[in-house]
């Protein structure tokens, strides 16, 4: 089974006025992530404002990105299961403000830990595209 999630970041450099940057990401024993880990980088850092169910994680992630990311179910549940696996997030079943049953996921202490070192990794990544994104100077 592959799971995708498209990813579409634009962002703006000094000398260039918008640079976009698509991300699609596969996962199966063929295929690699173009960056492995975002996506769930992304949901462990969107839980520790709190629980939240899995569709409240992927709305927070679109409307908090300006939509420029939109997380699928495909992509997401796979995903937040991947985590669960990890014991990086714990879940449990819960009542939605629509009064449906949700599963709620949580932020675990060593969820929080990983997330600090994936953000720093993140971090270096995007510094290191921004030295090479640098327009040369003649």
């Amino acid at each position: 089974m592959i799971s995708r999630a498209r990813f579409r970041f634009d962002i703006a450099f000094e000398g260039i006025d918008n640079l976009s940057i698509d991300f699609h990401m596969k996962r199966n024993k063929e295929d690699q992530d173009l960056l492995p880990g975002t996506l769930e980088m992304l949901i462990l850092q969107t839980l520790r404002r709190g629980p939240l169910h899995g569709y409240a994680i992927s709305q927070y992630i679109r409307e908090t990105s300006d939509e420029m990311l939109q997380v699928e179910e495909g992509s997401l549940y796979p995903a937040l299961q991947r985590l669960l696996r990890q014991e990086w997030v714990a879940a449990e079943w819960g009542v939605s403000a629509r009064n449906r049953r949700v599963r709620i996921y949580r932020l675990t202490p060593a969820g929080n830990k990983r997330l600090k070192r994936e953000a720093e990794g993140f971090e270096r990544l995007v510094a290191g595209i921004g030295r090479i994104m640098r327009p040369v100077e003649s």
